[in-house]
């Protein structure tokens, strides 16, 4: 069973393949946390040892016990005001007071994977779920934990729900997903930190006395900072060491926290961002916190990347499109930005098709007024005198060529300049009594509000029905700062815009099942798992720019898998950098993600075509070692400047695809090597690429000597295959 209750010792113990987590119920009815890692079969509370500890106070029930203090225990789900002064997971208040006292009441174990009221979970049927609820009789609080194990990617999720079981309104002023408690230990927070075009470059900082926070207050995940840490042992690297994810399943503002206390232990806490958040429950009523997976690997960060990158995959996405292969597309943006009409747009469709193309995206401006950027959002119905017609004509068109057709929206938005904001200005967030804060010239409507969702999607749908619609990019452009609603306290409204955000989602997945979604948020501003749950895949950053996409991407991986960056070949020079780089690298950098094109392929040369036409094939030749396959970071491009390596190897170990692009070149070069990794030591391969045959052993521990060529930013491939 991967959870097991012992009554002799009060140990609750969840296994996973290659970790084990462990709670125990103490003496006075407090849930203490004992151990977090590698796989154990014992009472694992032998390592907490009290004393007599100055300033820490004791709690009633321990009597004259000066060594018992929840200030030094290591503490399943800490709150405030019970006498543990370090970071805390829920903060309560009743009546004008502040504080909580969580006392055990009783636990159960069921089979099956939890789900949470509107969010998005991971799903395994084939699981256990563990659920602890603990009381503060006095408050009327009942706080239930609720975890499962996801044996096959080493993960183990965690979810709260606080529930008003009193007689009278509690406030939450703080209420977290998770909190990890170490008692021992030296380690480095691995984030993910940005700006829009430069998403999720890997920080590494040191956890120390200091508390320590990253988060978003944008109401969504942000490009600033990403939903996914990793705390690991600062001796730990690619393949070797401890480490410890955390993944929000949120898109949301949300806040990560950790410190070593005085003593040396440290604690983590992850959750929905506590400023901004004042949730009344009236008596019956009840928060549910969004869900965090955590997953720990004794074998370095490769091995923690391939949890994670499996659980999103096949536990946390689901649809068709889950799995399936995604067609590759061509998005008209860059290649016309606004000025397109049916004629530019069946160019496009014609030269694509031609290349191995097989999907035509309509970007921006093909509703309402949209001339430019400054009106139409909100007016979904579609402008017939820039299309020269019907939709529904131009789909047909395109279809009949052989090609799949997408559209671009951005439901959650709104300009004044539109006949939506005209009609119901009561949609869009502003502050009473101030003029709204624009951003892109436009404002957020209120998704908390279910008739706002319900108003924007049925008349998407409308659009939808109207055409042979088969994919959707949706969009999202702006940070959220005047946040008011009609329907709901203003602590409340951030948490349930996000919720309104998955309604119109899950219900476009409800009535277009075979639909494929597109996460989008200014690119990766919104690149969480929870989106993740309804899109397979999300634009991962508004920089096309190769070079720039292999430090963005390499950020990525860490947390969310190949399959799920939305990744495409662009125009040179690049829109967002000014940078030159040749066709072919652009092909390597975004054939690690779903591929596609973002410029108009009837401006390359006949040699150009030729070349995209074998890329189109290539990338259909590689699909399932690059989506399907292993992901291994051979190379940091934070550390090296002269070069970016990555490895894609099939689960049987049969097949492998090495990239290889070149950030800088030198007169008088040094031979540049690097070593393959998740081969078979016993195998011989052949490389395309210099028609050779290599044995796997030499290729991991001996490396390859990387070719040369001179100008700048080239790129390679080398295709490995077992033969006999």
């Amino acid at each position: 069973m991967p959870i097991l209750f012992n009554e002799i010792d009060n140990t609750i113990t969840l296994t996973t393949k290659n970790s084990s987590y462990q709670m125990k119920i103490d003496k006075y009815g407090y849930l203490l946390h004992t151990y977090y890692g590698a796989p154990i079969e014992s009472d694992m509370s032998y390592l907490i040892r009290g004393f007599d500890r100055g300033f820490s106070g004791n709690p009633y029930v321990a009597g004259n016990d000066r060594t018992y203090s929840l200030d030094q225990l290591p503490l399943e789900y800490p709150v405030e005001g019970n006498g543990d002064f370090r970071l805390t997971a829920l903060s309560v208040k009743e009546a004008g007071v502040s504080g909580l006292d969580l006392l055990y009441k009783t636990h159960r174990i069921e089979k099956g994977k939890y789900s949470l009221k509107g969010l998005p979970t991971v799903q395994d049927q084939e699981t256990v779920t563990l659920s602890v609820v603990l009381e503060d009789k006095a408050k009327g609080v009942e706080v239930e934990l609720k975890y499962s194990v996801i044996e096959d990617t080493d993960t183990i999720t965690r979810a709260a729900i606080i529930k008003n079981v009193g007689e009278g309104e509690i406030i939450l002023q703080n209420a977290a997903s998770v909190s990890l408690d170490f008692l021992y230990g030296d380690f480095n927070l691995i984030h993910f930190q940005g700006r829009h075009a430069h998403e999720r470059e890997k920080v590494v900082t040191p956890i120390t006395y200091a508390d320590f926070s990253i988060g978003s207050r944008r109401g969504t995940s942000s490009h600033q900072h990403n939903p996914f840490v990793i705390i690991a042992d600062k001796e730990t690297t690619e393949d070797t060491g401890s480490c410890t994810a955390l993944m929000l399943l949120y898109s949301g503002s949300f806040a990560f926290r950790c410190a070593k206390d005085q003593y040396d232990q440290t604690r983590a806490v992850m959750g929905v961002l506590d400023e901004r958040f004042d949730y009344s429950l009236l008596k019956g009523e009840e928060f549910v916190t969004p869900e965090c997976a955590i997953s720990f690997s004794l074998n370095g960060f490769s091995t923690l990347s391939h949890n994670s990158h499996k659980l999103v995959r096949e536990h946390i996405t689901h649809g068709p499109w889950a799995l399936k292969r995604r067609p590759i597309l061509i998005n008209n943006w860059e290649a016309t930005y606004f000025d397109f009409n049916k004629e530019k747009l069946i160019k496009i469709a014609k030269q694509a098709k031609e290349l191995g193309v097989e999907m035509l995206v309509l970007d921006d401006g093909w509703f309402g007024h949209r001339w430019d950027d400054n009106r139409g959002l909100g007016d979904w119905f579609v402008n017939e005198e820039k299309l020269g017609g019907t939709l529904s004509s131009l789909v047909e068109e395109v279809n009949e060529m052989g090609l799949k057709f997408g559209l671009w929206i951005e439901p959650e938005m709104v300009n004044e300049d539109s006949l939506l904001y005209k009609e119901h200005p009561e949609f869009a967030f502003t502050l009473p009594g101030h003029k709204p804060i624009r951003s892109r010239n436009q404002l957020v409507l209120d998704f908390s509000q279910t008739k706002v969702v319900e108003y924007i999607f049925n008349m998407i749908s409308k659009v939808i029905d109207s055409a042979h619609i088969e994919y959707i990019k949706m969009d999202m452009n702006r940070s959220l700062a005047d946040v008011c609603s009609q329907d709901c306290s203003q602590g409340k409204v951030l948490y349930k815009y996000t919720l309104g955000v998955y309604d119109f989602l899950q219900r476009l997945l409800n009535r277009y099942p075979n639909l494929l979604i597109e996460g989008c948020s200014g690119g990766g501003g919104r690149f969480d798992a929870g989106m993740l749950y309804y899109t397979p895949q999300i634009w991962t950053s508004d920089n096309t720019d190769a070079i720039e996409r292999t430090l963005i991407q390499y950020g990525t991986s860490f947390a969310y898998p190949i399959s799920s960056m939305g990744s495409h070949v662009s125009a040179v020079p690049n829109h967002q950098t000014g940078r030159i780089t040749p066709l072919n690298t652009r092909s390597v950098v975004a054939m690690v993600g779903s591929f596609g094109y973002e410029l108009d392929l009837n401006k390359l040369s006949i040699e150009e075509k030729d070349e995209v036409k074998k890329q189109t094939d290539s990338f259909k030749e590689l699909y399932e070692v690059i989506h399907n396959g292993l992901y291994y970071r051979l190379t940091d491009p934070t550390v090296n400047k002269e070069f970016v390596s990555y490895l894609n190897v099939t689960t049987d170990k049969k097949e492998a695809l090495l990239s290889i692009v070149t950030l800088s070149t030198q007169g008088n070069p040094l031979n540049k090597y690097v070593r393959l990794k998740g081969l078979e030591e016993d195998i011989n391969y052949y490389n395309s690429f210099d028609k050779k045959v290599y044995k796997g052993s030499s290729l991991m521990h001996g490396g390859i000597l990387l070719p040369y060529e001179s100008g700048e930013y080239n790129a390679y491939q080398m295709h490995f295959k077992a033969v006999n």
